[in-house]
């Protein structure tokens, strides 16, 4: 005689799908998702590239690369906190403080 406290599983012909959570697509300012940094480094110079190395040692992350027309790209890229950023020039020198003007 079975307990009356065990349940009794049923087959069926159906599957278990797993829980899929919706798909959510970032508005344009938004959360976004941190953008592929392989194509954001792509037409960086090589010294730019040293310098942004040597900034990600120390929690420097690259937020974004603006890319001028007719002019090298430049990258940008923010402290740990968030608070600070700085600008990389095409001979790999840091602006500490570039003319930018930033939403937030």
């Amino acid at each position: 005689m079975p307990h009356p406290a065990h349940s009794t599983v049923i087959a069926g012909p159906w599957t278990v799908q797993p829980h899929v959570p919706a798909r959510r697509t970032p508005g344009r300012r938004g959360a976004a998702q941190p953008a592929d940094t392989v194509q954001l480094r792509e037409g960086l110079t090589p010294p730019q590239l040293v310098t942004m190395e040597a900034l990600e040692i120390f929690g420097w992350r690259l937020a974004f690369v603006r890319r001028p027309l007719f002019q090298a790209p430049i990258p940008v890229l923010f402290d740990r906190a968030g608070t600070r950023y700085v600008a990389i020039r095409e001979d790999g020198t840091l602006d500490e403080q570039p003319v930018l003007k930033l939403r937030s």
